[in-house]
């Protein structure tokens, strides 16, 4: 494991991480609001929530929460069955104490059972989300707001017809306004000296200057306020408290209220467990982040959303990933933004509304490109069907279908490779490659489950008579209770039948299985290195395969 940095360790790479981030979470804080049918307000409410406090709490270094853009369906459909926002919050705040339960009660170790290739899937999906609906922007076609991850638009498009649409709607300044800050983002930092200076802060400042000098030349080029991020002014600091809202604790009794509540609770919980897995993987210093901690953290975060008028809160990868393209190494950075947005928020929302859409559309889709470079492909079919095919399936269904979605169905794919795995076995392979008076060795695996059953049931099935057999169990953690009691049949009844000595190596004493006396053991060693040795791992059939064919 790579040595934790120390909170302050790294603070100015941090902060300008914060602060990149920080100009990102606007738009897609308040597009995310607009999608779910929720005050502008309260999708900068749950960004704050996500910087401040789950920044806070979180044992994740580098993973950023703020509003969800899968739960954008569920929010917008529940406020409508609800029938008022305060009752909605009720539901937040429900979903948010059922979530820190689940973290108390160790349920985020579910996490742990999430295949890479999925989720390296979802990491390149979303890269390709992100470049697919920034490309509108880019060209300043802004019809569909910002935080609408959906592959079916609220405007109607899709992710797809909706390039055709911007491309019949370009707009000259957003386009020259995208290319110069792209160019800004890729050589800034190859300048000595000003390098010190972020380069999407840089890029920010040019795309707001030069649409300021569009204006000010009352040139075509100028950008009109829809192609400008949107922040809700408050004009007075009485008229910004005002903005924050209240849950309505008198609909606790509505069953309505709990059932969207356990809903919120459910899909907050496995997006951020998901998202906050593809943070580690992404993480240049590969530490890894407790769940249940991630969860106890959400929970709190989003009890506190639901109390001031924020939306559900959970770890989201675009802001997350950004955060490390930028150079962010502790949780400094997460905190950073949510500070930066609560003070921009309250004190200078109308500089914010001069920042261009294009230019953020810039950031993200530099951040886009490094989810889904071309070399992340190539990597994945190296490494054989069974990794890509779940890889190629998680980023296709989630990109026409919604996150949740398609790692389901990514999992169920990787599932029936690990049977079609576990299904190779010698029962395929001629007796004529093993010999009379082998001794033969199967090697369990680490983790042995009820998967492996089938497998270890063929092997030893089709040993041939009067031979020997070394079952190891020295490397494992654990076994399935099905698999101990196939190797106590084979010993006890299959073996007997064909004359097949058996021993039994390295089992715990918590498996119930008793070892080969130590005497026998030795003799059996001795026949081994006398003659022919077939050594089977249990835990590598396509190694399997290959160690066969060669006797």
């Amino acid at each position: 494991m790579s040595k934790q940095p120390s909170f302050f360790s790294n603070v100015k790479s941090d902060l300008s991480s914060g602060l990149v981030v920080f100009l990102i979470a606007v738009p897609l804080c308040l597009g995310i609001a607009l999608a779910s049918g929720a005050p502008l307000f309260s999708g900068l409410i749950s960004g704050i929530i996500g910087g401040l406090i789950v920044g806070s709490l979180s044992g994740s270094q580098l993973s950023v929460s703020g509003p969800a853009a899968g739960l954008t369906a569920v929010v917008l459909t529940a406020i409508t069955k609800l029938g008022a926002f305060d009752v909605f919050l009720l539901s937040v705040f429900i979903g948010g104490a059922l979530q820190l339960g689940l973290g108390l009660i160790k349920a985020g170790t579910v996490a742990n059972y999430f295949p890479s290739n999925v989720i390296k899937g979802m990491l390149t999906a979303i890269g390709l989300i992100i470049i697919l609906k920034q490309i509108p922007h880019a060209f300043g076609y802004d019809k569909d707001s910002e935080g609408d991850f959906t592959f079916i638009q609220v405007d109607g498009d899709n992710s797809f017809t909706a390039l055709l649409s911007g491309i019949n709607h370009i707009h000259l300044g957003a386009t020259l306004i995208t290319i110069v800050s792209i160019l800004i983002i890729l050589y800034w930092s190859k300048i000595p000296k000003l390098n010190v200076i972020p380069s999407a802060l840089v890029a920010v400042i040019t795309g707001v200057l030069l649409n300021m000098l569009f204006l000010s030349t009352g040139s075509s080029l100028a950008l009109t306020p829809s192609h400008l991020v949107n922040l809700p002014v408050a004009d007075s600091f009485q008229q910004f408290v005002g903005q924050f809202t209240l849950p309505n604790f008198g609909a606790i009794a509505n069953k309505e209220v709990w059932i969207v509540g356990i809903t919120i609770a459910i899909v907050a919980s496995v997006e951020t467990l998901l998202n906050v897995e593809a943070t580690d993987k992404l993480d240049p210093l590969k530490r890894h982040t407790n769940p249940n901690r991630e969860l106890r953290a959400q929970g709190i975060g989003n009890m506190v959303s639901g109390l001031i008028g924020g939306l559900p809160i959970t770890s989201v990868i675009v802001r997350s990933s950004a955060n490390i393209n930028a150079g962010a190494r502790t949780r400094m950075s997460a905190i950073t933004h949510g500070l930066l947005l609560l003070t921009c928020a309250a004190l200078i929302p109308m500089v914010l509304n001069k920042i261009p859409l294009a230019t953020l559309a810039a950031v993200l889709l530099v951040t886009g490109y490094k989810l889904c470079k071309i070399s992340i492909f190539k990597e994945m079919f190296s490494k054989g069907k069974y990794q890509w095919v779940p890889f190629v399936v998680t980023l296709v269904a989630i990109v026409f279908t919604d996150l949740l979605i398609g790692i389901a169905l990514g999992m169920a794919v990787s599932v029936i490779a690990i049977l079609r795995g576990n299904m190779k076995s010698p029962y395929y392979f001629r007796k004529e490659q093993y010999h009379t008076g082998d001794t033969i060795r199967l090697e369990l695996a680490q983790e042995v489950s009820f998967l492996n059953k089938a497998s270890i049931l063929l092997t030893l099935d089709h040993l041939p008579e009067n031979s020997s057999v070394v079952i190891d169990a020295s490397n494992t953690v654990y076994i399935d209770h099905d698999v101990l009691e196939t190797i106590r049949e084979f010993r006890d009844v299959k073996a007997v039948q064909k004359n097949i000595s058996v021993v039994l190596t390295g089992f715990k004493e918590v498996y119930n299985i008793s070892n080969t006396p130590s005497e026998e053991l030795d003799g059996h060693h001795a026949a081994a290195r006398a003659g022919h040795v077939q050594v089977i791992s249990s835990g590598n059939h396509e190694q399997l395969l290959k160690e066969l064919e060669l006797n």
